[in-house]
């Protein structure tokens, strides 16, 4: 997806595709991060909104009316704690296929970059860090979550590789220039080194905040193998059939997990 700052508009075209998804079989989809409103970033506390809002009330009902699981890329959260001073969580949500919100992980690591002629994005002065971790269960496999930047920090994904999970979902809106040098190869070693399943929608375009987004929305499998890209631009889905004996298989004849012997 292109999202931008008409959020109704975002939204259909959001159901839109996730619907294409769910009809091509998928029983779990993913939406990019922030895929319901882009814009101006100092608009961003007064846009957010509770997780049972406009877009979790939107997410809840897709998911319950198509019966499927689904990543609600990531949402705009508001806080309601003093210490926030007008600024929100970038929250992705994993709602069941009976609408249930099942999990929930706010965004631990923000976007505080200057690259020079590049890139200067300040995600730390409308957004606040989350602290938590995401692992959750379902019938299709463990879950783990994590947005965009937090690619960068292996640490997170180990961390969720060791409390079990068998796919991590990583919604995201990655700049073009360190898409292009950094994107393809961070999303392979993240799957290659944790032995999961990485799917990682992406968003495409232009950004509110001055920068072209990558697009290459990916899934990884669990030996590195890029199972699907959708390409730089152009909203579509991409779709792979994900094999809980192909990840057993990594794990048993490849056993680097288990061989650890730093950290916890």
């Amino acid at each position: 997806m292109s999202a931008g700052s008409d959020k109704e508009a975002n939204l259909a075209a959001a159901a839109e595709l996730v619907t294409s998804a769910a009809a091509s079989g998928a029983n779990l989809v993913a939406l990019p991060e922030v895929f319901a409103w882009r814009g101006p970033q100092e608009r961003e506390p007064e846009i957010a909104e509770p997780l049972a809002g406009r877009i979790g009330t939107f997410a809840s009902e897709l998911a319950r009316r198509l019966g499927i699981w689904l990543v609600a890329g990531s949402i705009l959260e508001s806080a309601d704690d003093r210490a926030a001073a007008g600024r929100c969580y970038n929250t992705t949500a994993l709602f069941s296929p009976d609408g249930m919100l099942a999990a929930s992980y706010r965004k631990i690591h923000l976007f505080d970059v200057d690259v020079e002629g590049r890139i200067q994005v300040r995600e730390s002065k409308t957004r606040l860090a989350g602290d938590s971790p995401c692992c959750v269960d379902t019938e299709l496999g463990r879950i783990g979550l994590a947005i965009c930047y937090d690619l960068r920090f292996p640490e997170l994904f180990r961390g969720l590789a060791a409390a079990g999970a068998e796919i991590v979902v990583l919604p995201s809106a990655f700049t073009a220039p360190t898409g292009r040098a950094h994107w393809h190869t961070l999303v392979r070693a993240r799957a290659i080194e944790n032995q999961c399943y990485v799917i990682a929608p992406d968003q495409f375009g232009a950004s509110s905040m001055g920068f072209e987004n990558y697009g290459h929305s990916l899934i990884v499998d669990p030996w590195g193998d890029v199972m699907a890209d959708a390409g730089p631009g152009g909203p579509c889905v991409v779709t792979a059939e994900l094999s809980a004996a192909l990840l057993a298989r990594v794990r048993s004849e490849l056993p680097a997990l288990g061989h650890r012997r730093l950290g916890a």
